[in-house]
């Protein structure tokens, strides 16, 4: 499968958060393997494709890159390796929340998003909520987003584009249903196309992917090693 032409969507947030099963619910199946480590210096980005609904999705499955636990050289090294995976760029980010409160750790996390791919990442995003059990029966997530001021500015910078799924107990509701994955997924596809077609059908790039330097690009297999040295010691 020719992943160039795939839409390449990168998959951002804390470990614990649900990436993995957000991803294996948007592909249908499990092909990404749930971390329930707490070091995320033992869990590395990694890429796959499948046909979703007749169309090629790449997504890429990002450690947690903004664990405190996490060291900087680690987190330095996933960035790199995460422009490498979705070169010339992704499509679309998905920025993976659960539904729960909206603390000071997650607000963190959006700050280093924006330090790592810049403010205009945000043009090209989305907010996925995972554990959408947690949702007050009879409620959409818009209603619980609206609760919460810094939820509610996040998703207003992000186009006003959110969605929820829930990896447990929505995969066998009723089709058709607000409460049902498929119906979600769908969705949450049309608000990738979107975001391409709003940015004119061009992926995202900073001037790190534009212009890389020399020094940055001989980095990348050397920071990986390190990492993978310090997971085995």
């Amino acid at each position: 499968m020719d992943v160039l032409s795939a839409r390449r969507i990168v998959l951002l947030g804390k470990t614990g958060a649900g990436k993995s099963s957000l991803a294996n619910t948007i592909f249908g199946e499990k092909v990404f393997n749930i971390n329930h480590s707490p070091m995320t210096e033992e869990y590395q980005s990694s890429a796959e494709t499948k046909c979703v609904n007749g169309k090629n999705i790449t997504l890429i499955d990002t450690q947690g890159f903004f664990d405190t636990c996490g060291s900087e050289e680690s987190l330095k090294a996933d960035v790199l390796r995460c422009i490498t995976e979705c070169a010339p760029g992704p499509h679309a980010f998905l920025i993976v929340l659960k539904v729960e409160k909206f603390t000071k750790q997650e607000e963190d996390v959006i700050k280093k998003i924006r330090q790592c791919f810049s403010e205009d990442a945000l043009r090209y995003s989305a907010v996925v909520f995972t554990h959408g059990d947690q949702l007050p029966e009879g409620k959409a997530i818009e209603d619980f987003v609206g609760r919460n001021k810094g939820l509610s500015e996040l998703v207003k910078e992000c186009g006003g584009r959110c969605h929820v799924v829930d990896s447990k107990y929505w995969k066998d509701n009723e089709e058709g249903s607000y409460r049902n994955n498929r119906v979600q997924v769908a969705e949450l596809l049309r608000t990738t196309d979107k975001i391409t077609e709003e940015n004119n059908g061009q992926c995202y790039t900073n001037e790190f992917q534009k212009q890389p330097q020399r020094g940055e690009q001989q980095q990348i297999p050397h920071l990986i090693q390190r990492t993978r040295q310090k997971v085995s010691s």
